[in-house]
């Protein structure tokens, strides 16, 4: 198991180099910079600095910035920072990467793991429950809201879930803190605060997941259950609840584990539209703007920190699956 572990451990270094190559040199293909950016946000300023000022003003920044050196310097400049913990300076938000960043991270991470814990409270006993009673009234309803959640978007969600929340009881959510709470440091009040804003983007989130994990652990469990090893065991009398907990669920488990590494990254992804819907300070609209701002510094961090935790999550996944399957790790 050390060895198993050790070698997934040492791929994990390769796999973050090609990560960050692709990913800059994709960040670095659409045509213009920060730069040229820069100064197009100042277009209705070109009259009265004039068109020469302007070229120098964007040459003094690519200057500044280093973007009138050749791509594969500017990416070791790049990568030589992260390795020194510097994550460069966001020219759209005019102040360091990491203070960019900040609470955001912790606040998408945060809101992701417990809309996983959440979902998977949901889905696996209601996976399990349909499995076991397959084509029941049971299966049959549950089936139908799983394919409903699964059916409609997070973002319509979030706007249908807000206007039913106006209309019957006057509330307008938004965002994750109250007003006089946004620029507060943290403290007792801020976290009550916090807690009552938050459950409104866990559900969201958890909301099609839950659609997807009832369908997935519904399919994995009722094929284990028609597997040789199942009969067997019941032709030798081993209880059916020992039967479907220590075998059948064991195995049906295995492609939930493997794809807890892309757990993140699909959440990210999928609360964009969500975080812009509500007003949350969370990565996704902070990648967002940083994309449409051409902003490589806070996009390319962004990027790299979702691929370093998609693959500490893939090796996790690996070491779990290792774990529950020792034919995995014998066969590696």
């Amino acid at each position: 198991m050390i060895a198993y572990a050790g070698r997934r451990m040492l791929l994990m270094i390769p796999t973050l180099i090609a990560i960050s190559i692709i990913s800059f040199i994709i960040i670095e293909l659409p045509p213009g910079d920060m730069a040229t950016a820069h100064v197009g946000r100042l277009e209705d300023m070109r009259d009265r600095i004039g068109s020469k000022e302007a070229e120098e003003m964007v040459a003094n920044v690519r200057a500044q910035l280093g973007l009138d050196e050749p791509m594969p310097v500017r990416y070791l400049r790049w990568a030589s920072g992260w390795l020194r913990g510097d994550w460069g300076w966001s020219f759209h938000w005019n102040q360091p990467v990491r203070q960019a960043i900040g609470d955001r991270l912790v606040l998408t991470v945060t809101i992701g793991l417990i809309a996983f814990v959440v979902g998977n409270a949901i889905s696996w006993p209601v996976g399990v429950g349909a499995a076991i009673r397959q084509y029941s009234l049971f299966d049959n309803v549950f089936s139908f809201f799983a394919f409903f959640m699964m059916a409609i978007p997070n973002f319509l969600f979030a706007l249908l879930l807000m206007y039913a929340l106006f209309k019957l009881i006057g509330y307008v959510p938004g965002g994750l803190f109250s007003p006089e709470y946004a620029q507060e440091p943290w403290s007792v009040a801020k976290f009550i605060d916090l807690l009552k804003h938050v459950w409104m983007p866990i559900a969201i989130l958890g909301f099609e997941s839950i659609g997807g994990g009832v369908r997935t652990i519904r399919a994995n469990l009722l094929d284990q259950l028609r597997l040789p090893f199942v009969t067997t065991a019941r032709a030798k009398g081993v209880p059916e609840g020992r039967l479907i907990v220590k075998y059948a669920i064991r195995m049906a488990a295995n492609p939930w584990i493997s794809g807890i590494g892309w757990l993140l990254p699909a959440l990210v992804g999928g609360e964009v539209l969500v975080a812009l819907v509500l007003g949350l300070p969370t990565i996704g609209p902070l990648l967002f703007n940083g994309l449409l701002n051409q902003d490589q510094q806070v996009a390319g961090a962004i990027i790299m920190l979702l691929a370093g935790l998609t693959v500490i999550g893939t090796l996790i996944s690996d070491l779990a699956l290792a774990l529950l399957d020792p034919r995995i790790r014998l066969t590696d």
